[in-house]
């Protein structure tokens, strides 16, 4: 049994569901029924000796794992295969309806699941640029390509070859989504470098809250540094104030870091989907909320 946070849901969740089923149990302290069902499921993780892998969170101190579930009341189960939520139920089962559950999708004792396929290591940074480069090259009408060579510059902090490389696709921002954001976090990264210093903008928000270019140049340093939630943060105290200030410059920018902090990936072998990044899953719940209230 396995304790989730934030930090390890990548690893411990999603990417072990693709080696066997994981069964996610969403608890609290001062839940009752959770302190029924949480020793059966402890008891039947056993008992499958290792058919699948029980991984509990704490809701309280989870907050954001919670409401990237939808988690409306607990206990809450939810069984992942291959990185994506396919089952699951609400409240205290007993033990013998939980049988019937995890022998939906459990493998049997005498069958033992596939091995997950070898990943291959992360190119080295040198590596990652130089291959994106050579691709590229290749394949110079490939928008892909080109935003994934672009990305690597900024990566190496080569702001104007990435804005050479970049000019092509300006025609394409508003149907390019990856395209856009780019363009978001190039224009952040010239406007950091002659942004005041972060003390004299705090300074100015702490006088003015309402000081929305303050603030925004703040976003802007936080994207320049790659700070992707700590920029949303500055954003949404903008949203919260004026929706439409300088013509939706907050929420175009917050929709930016989204798609840059969760960017195009092929799908699996069973054509579904990847997992969504619980963080990025929060933080756009947070945008809807804001923007409907």
């Amino acid at each position: 049994m396995i304790d989730a946070t934030i930090a390890n849901f990548e690893t411990e969740v999603v990417e072990a569901s693709r080696s066997l089923p994981v069964v996610v149990d969403l608890w609290a302290p001062w839940c009752g029924p959770c302190r029924t069902l949480g020793p059966i499921l402890e008891k039947l993780e056993t008992a499958y000796t290792g058919r699948f892998k029980l991984v509990k969170i704490n809701t309280e101190d989870e907050q954001d794992l919670a409401a990237a579930f939808g988690v409306r009341s607990i206990p809450m189960v939810v069984l992942l295969k291959d990185g994506q939520p396919v089952d699951g139920f609400v409240g205290a089962l007993p033990e013998g309806q939980i049988r019937q559950f995890l022998d939906r999708h459990v493998p049997p004792a005498d069958e033992q699941p596939e091995p997950a396929a070898e990943v291959e290591a992360p190119l080295e940074p040198g590596a990652a640029l130089e291959h994106a480069q050579q691709a590229l090259a290749a394949n110079p009408a490939d928008d892909a390509l080109r935003t994934e060579y672009v990305t690597q510059l900024l990566l190496h902090e080569r702001l104007d070859d990435a804005r050479r490389t970049f000019e092509p696709l300006l025609g394409k921002l508003a149907i390019e989504p990856r395209a856009s954001a780019i363009k978001h976090w190039m224009d952040a990264i010239e406007a950091a470098a002659q942004a005041p210093a972060d003390e004299q903008l705090s300074a100015r928000i702490a006088a003015d809250r309402r000081d929305f270019d303050a603030r925004f140049l703040l976003a802007q340093r936080r994207m320049a540094q790659r700070q992707w939630t700590a920029a949303m943060d500055e954003l949404l105290e903008i949203l919260m104030r004026d929706k439409s200030w300088n013509e939706q410059a907050a929420r175009k920018a917050y929709v930016a870091v989204l798609e840059l902090m969760a960017p195009p990936m092929p799908k699996g072998a069973d054509g579904q989907p990847p997992a969504v990044d619980p963080t990025v899953e929060s933080y756009r719940r947070r945008l809807s909320m804001t923007v409907l209230s």
